[in-house]
């Protein structure tokens, strides 16, 4: 699946993009991803990408012609559907990251300062996603937690392809949290692993792990 993201902090990525799951899809070309400097796309000798906004206000709005050429640009590459990470988009969801992911492609935009002039939003924008109700001072980590969560859904790039029907907010789990889990040692600090986790009997295994969702 492929990725383009705008930002006016290119940078903010690359370590996160560089560790884990989302490296090993790179590596293995299941994610593709492209970071795209929004400055780089402005009509104006200081890379101007904000101004005042209209009728007065605190703070600075992003302005229209920065992004739409970007994404007009982008888009000849990548025409899939053009995400605005923002406070008052649908909230991500577990089922809306594993519809996303059947996706080829998307743009994300991340916003910044009071957000994006709504032009770009009216000519570009196809739907606008929240990852909480809460205020961040930019989408760029809005943008890792929705490519983090969508990637799990991507065939081959989890270990083991069964990993997400089991977890917190799956069908499978009918939306309760996951069971507790235990690794080595079999005690620690005086507290031991449940007896049945042992006992190899897969039935007994499976109902004790039915019985602790909480």
């Amino acid at each position: 699946m492929r990725f383009d993201i705008i930002t006016i902090f290119p940078t903010i990525f690359d370590s996160y993009f560089k560790e884990g799951m989302i490296r090993k899809g790179t590596e293995q070309h299941l994610l593709d991803l492209h970071i795209h400097n929004l400055r780089d796309y402005t009509d104006n000798k200081w890379g101007k990408v904000d101004d005042i906004p209209f009728g007065g206000g605190a703070g600075m709005v992003m302005m229209p012609q920065p992004l739409y050429s970007a994404i007009q640009e982008i888009k000849k590459s990548n025409p899939g559907p053009v995400i605005y990470l923002s406070p008052k988009g649908q909230t991500l969801t577990h089922t809306r990251a594993q519809k996303m992911a059947k996706l080829k492609s998307a743009i994300l935009i991340c916003g910044r300062y009071e957000g994006i002039d709504q032009r770009v939003i009216d000519l570009c924008v196809d739907q606008e996603i929240s990852i909480g109700k809460y205020i961040l001072t930019g989408g760029e980590l809005a943008a890792m937690v929705l490519i983090d969560s969508v990637c799990r859904f991507i065939p081959e790039l989890l270990g083991d392809e069964n990993s997400h029907q089991e977890e917190t907010f799956s069908r499978k789990l009918h939306g309760k949290k996951e069971y507790p889990h235990f690794t080595k040692p079999r005690e620690f600090q005086g507290i031991a692993v449940p007896e049945v986790l042992l006992s190899g009997n897969h039935a007994k295994i499976n109902q004790w792990r039915t019985d602790h969702l909480s």
